[in-house]
């Protein structure tokens, strides 16, 4: 089964965003994830919830290569840079219906 991260992040302080996109796109890539969107090209068709400044959803082969490259001591200064100058969300999420009807891709 896949794995997505989606992320709604707000930047607060640009300081740090250059840096991490020049090196954690790298990671990431290296932990086996794959970018299928980083943009800020967001169109709200339902909801009360503001749009996100930067939407970024990225597709995982496992839950466990996620969680290596979230919790790797390579990440962490880029992690912590990015949540004391942004707020968002950041979510995983389980590739599967949980109705069994849609037919996802393994």
């Amino acid at each position: 089964m896949k794995f997505y991260s989606v992320a709604e992040i707000e930047i607060t302080d640009q300081s740090w965003v250059r840096d991490y996109v020049k090196n954690v796109t790298k990671m990431v890539e290296s932990h086996g994830g794959r970018y299928l969107a980083r943009t800020s090209n967001v169109e709200k068709w339902e909801g009360e919830r503001p749009v996100p400044q930067i939407c970024l959803l990225l597709e995982w082969p496992s839950k466990e290569a996620a969680k290596a490259f979230y919790d790797s001591e390579e990440y962490r200064p880029y992690r912590e840079r990015r949540l004391a100058g942004s707020k968002g969300e950041f979510l995983l999420v389980h590739g599967e219906d949980i109705s069994k009807i849609a037919q996802i891709a393994e």
